[in-house]
């Protein structure tokens, strides 16, 4: 069976164990301070969208769409399970917040992340991000990596 992506509650036994697992990783490489996580109970809230992978009926990987002020797009919670990674799911996760956020009218995406996630920054690049100064209101750190995205306004069909 394929691995599917769909929006779903955070709110579910299965994610909470896998954003925990994520809360796990970062912790393990990032000072407390620095790590800017979003429980599943803020993830829950209409300013979220979080996407899950499946593989046969399991939480593999996740990534939300958190909506700012002035059509920005923050891609938060990024996170796929060691068993799943090099497959290519975390770009379809961004794929699908991306789309997402053109079909919104967002103008631009934003995301922070680590400075020892080397394998993010390719993710990101590869759906051509780029890196930038700290975005929103977080601290500019050697602990943080910035990365933007500009989205092209959508174009009716005539």
């Amino acid at each position: 069976m394929p691995i599917t992506i769909a929006a779903e509650t955070p709110l579910q036994d299965d994610v909470r164990e896998l954003v925990a697992e994520l809360n796990e990783t970062l912790l393990a490489l990032t000072p407390p301070e620095f790590c800017f996580h979003m429980t599943v109970e803020q993830m829950a809230g209409p300013a979220t969208t979080l996407f899950v992978a499946r593989d046969e009926g399991q939480a593999v990987a996740c990534g939300a769409l958190h909506r700012h002020a002035d059509r920005v797009g923050e891609v938060k919670r990024m996170y796929t399970r060691p068993s799943h990674r090099g497959r290519g799911i975390g770009g379809m996760i961004v794929e699908r917040i991306e789309a997402l956020a053109r079909e919104e009218g967002l103008t631009m995406l934003v995301l922070e992340t680590g400075d020892r996630h080397p394998a993010a920054w390719a993710v990101y690049e590869r759906a051509g991000f780029t890196r930038c100064r700290p975005v929103l209101d977080y601290p500019d750190s050697d602990w943080s990596v910035f990365y933007e995205k500009k989205l092209a306004a959508a174009t009716a069909a005539a």
